[in-house]
């Protein structure tokens, strides 16, 4: 029976053989295969801390069969073969059988039983290994996508490898913007994995002033302190300063309890548990020798817990008197955790560097920021200063001509599905929408009421309230879209710290547009010329043949058209809603009357000041846009007082009799 079986294994091993010489011939010599057999051992055994060598060797040859070894590999689809021990990748045909192909040129092999081969199936830790030296492979492609992805996966995830492949591509990069990621990235993974400090520091240095976020997340670790004492200043070089107990930086309660972690001190007592350790000690009328009622102040019972310590009584416990000493007798310090000190004195320097610049950046984006809102408040303001500013009506309902204006943007847009020539279309359109609101306006009841603010106040706000219902009843109570062109999509960036968007500089042009337009209406054209004569004496002018009523008509509708147009433009920033001309109402009132009634300079400088108190008081406070108005409005009421006539006083105007 013995004799039958060893001849059947030893038919069976022949088998074996006889499938296995295929797979033999192609791929045993090929230069991919006879790496793979040089570490074929520790590839077999696939352990974290042997498997190195192996992936090194891949990662560092020239073979372009390399990559798809480590991708096969990473995505557990290498299998060896145990009578040979060949390596080849494989798909599962079944669950016992598979399809091998040679590694070597990618050809099918033939289909086997997977009992004669081993599927190798490394851990997340040696697919990490496998997937960083991918990246060199992708940094090597000739695609300039895919190197650019491989350097936004080294981004989101770098290691120690990963400096290494950097260097080796650095010099070849031939896309200018790829060669400068590359550049960048690899002094920030020096930063972080270099050797020696000589090359961490140098990298360091090489940042000075760059304001990248990415900077200073990489230096910012390496400056990292823990609060440490000692009875005396240590002389050790990781010590960068000294820190005073009971100040913000180290409240008393803190560097107490360092003094308790570090073993220098017991741990306090609370007074309650003090009290309750004293009751429960209590001998007839006396704790610990001390008579109880002389334990009626925080001395004496100290005194009282403290013998009971002697005593073995209870655990040695802190009082507030020991608590003071322990301060006093005791040195608290910073000590430099992030780095080796002349590593992290070099990021310091180079932090102060970039957090002045920083500042000063700071400040840049705000006046940007200040002068955007401005340029939104001119637009909303300009149609309110020939209103109110030279006709001298309160026109209460001038946000809601605004609000006209950015829905008819939104009506040419559901007709006209080109952004940009919507956005062309809609411009005159509202303008001529909201002219004609305002020629009707001034006819039907502006007229009626000259002279006579209170009623005309009363009456506008009135016409503001239909105006918004109206808005409501037509097109809801949901935000309607006002897309902007795609050229209007995205920032303009200067750095990390300062950018605007395109689209508030289209409003900032448009605003300068339109002061250019009003000046050129009011000091180069006749009716400018009426309208000047008319506001400055309307007696005169009627008796130089100047139609006043007529004149009025138009400078109302000319203010009209000119806050349909700001509607557009502010419908593109901000949401179009049926309220959306309240938001501004107040502002604009506000820009007109500190500038100096009358006067369009005088609105400049008024919006300039506005937007640049309200965004200043909104960088003082943050997380309360609200009350960031109201300081505003404070601040308005109280500069009134001081110029009543605003920034810029309109002179000669002759008084109406």
């Amino acid at each position: 029976m013995s004799v039958f079986r060893r001849f059947c294994t030893a038919l069976l091993s022949a088998l074996l053989i006889l499938v296995a010489l295929p797979l033999a011939a192609q791929t045993a010599d090929a230069p991919i295969q006879r790496l793979l057999q040089d570490h074929a051992e520790i590839i077999a055994k696939s352990s974290r801390r042997t498997i190195g060598p192996a992936i090194d060797a891949l990662g560092a040859s020239d073979l372009a069969q390399a990559q798809t070894v480590l991708e096969k590999w990473q995505a557990k689809e290498m299998w060896f073969n145990k009578d040979t021990g060949l390596f080849v990748y494989a798909e599962e045909i079944d669950r016992k059988t598979i399809r091998a192909f040679d590694f070597d040129d990618g050809s099918e092999i033939g289909e086997f039983d997977d009992k004669g081969f081993k599927q190798l199936k490394p851990n997340s830790g040696i697919r990490g290994l496998i997937g960083a030296a991918l990246v060199q492979f992708q940094l090597k492609n000739p695609d300039p996508t895919v190197r650019a992805a491989a350097l936004d996966s080294i981004e989101r995830d770098a290691d120690a490898t990963h400096l290494l492949a950097l260097r080796a591509v650095r010099d070849g990069e031939t896309d200018a913007a790829l060669a400068m990621r590359i550049d960048r990235l690899e002094r920030l993974l020096t930063i972080r994995f270099a050797d020696t400090d000589a090359e961490r520091i140098a990298a360091i240095t090489s940042f000075e002033g760059d304001l990248g976020v990415d900077v200073r997340a990489a230096l910012n670790p390496l400056v990292a302190t823990v609060v440490d004492a000692a009875a005396a200043l240590p002389e050790d070089a990781d010590v960068l300063r000294t820190v005073t107990p009971g100040t913000d930086l180290l409240p008393a309660a803190q560097a107490y309890e360092i003094l308790v972690a570090g073993g220098l001190a017991p741990p306090r007592i609370s007074r309650a548990d003090q009290k309750a350790a004293l009751i429960d000690n209590i001998q007839g009328t006396t704790v610990a020798g001390i008579e109880v009622a002389s334990l009626d102040a925080q001395d004496a019972r100290d005194l009282a817990y403290a013998a009971l310590v002697r005593q073995g009584a209870v655990e040695e416990a802190a009082t507030d008197a020991d608590v003071a000493r322990a301060l006093e007798a005791h040195v608290f310090f910073e000590r430099l955790v992030g780095g080796a000190p002349p590593v992290a004195l070099a990021a310091q320097a180079v932090l102060d560097g970039i957090e002045a610049k920083v500042a000063v950046n700071q400040s840049i984006d705000l006046g940007l920021d200040a002068l955007s809102l401005a340029s939104i408040y001119f637009l909303a303001a300009i149609g309110l200063a020939i209103t109110f500013g030279v006709m001298g009506v309160i026109n209460m309902a001038h946000g809601e001509f605004i609000m006209m204006g950015a829905y008819t943007g939104y009506v040419v847009q559901l007709f006209v599905p080109d952004y940009t020539l919507s956005i062309l279309l809609a411009i005159p359109l509202a303008f001529a929408v909201t002219f004609g609101a305002g020629v009707a306006m001034e006819r039907l009841v502006i007229r009626r009421l000259y002279h006579r603010p209170l009623e005309t106040l009363l009456a506008t706000f009135g016409i503001s309230i239909a105006l918004q219902q109206l808005a409501k009843n037509i097109f809801g109570t949901q935000a309607r879209p006002l897309t902007a062109p795609g050229w209007l999509d995205g920032s303009l960036v200067f750095n990390d710290i300062v950018s605007i968007s395109y689209i508030r500089i289209a409003i900032f042009v448009l605003a300068l547009l339109f002061l250019a337009l009003f000046l050129i209406v009011m000091n180069r054209t006749r009716l400018g010329l009426e309208v000047r004569a008319v506001t400055q004496n309307p007696r005169m002018a009627a008796s130089m043949g100047i139609n006043p009523d007529r004149i009025n008509m138009l400078t109302f509708g000319f203010g009209s058209g000119i806050a349909g147009i700001a509607g557009v433009a502010i419908g593109l920033y901000a949401k179009v809603t049926s309220e959306m001309g309240a938001d501004y109402i107040v502002q604009s009132f506000m820009t007109v009357v500190v500038g100096g009634v009358g006067n369009i300079w005088g609105t400049l400088l008024g919006v300039t000041m506005v937007g640049t108190l309200q965004k200043g008081i909104e960088w003082l406070n943050p997380s309360n846009t609200l009350a960031a108005q109201t300081y505003m409005i404070l601040f308005i009421i109280l500069f009134i007082q001081f110029r009543p006539r605003g920034i810029i006083a309109l002179k000669g105007r002759a008084v109406e009799a």
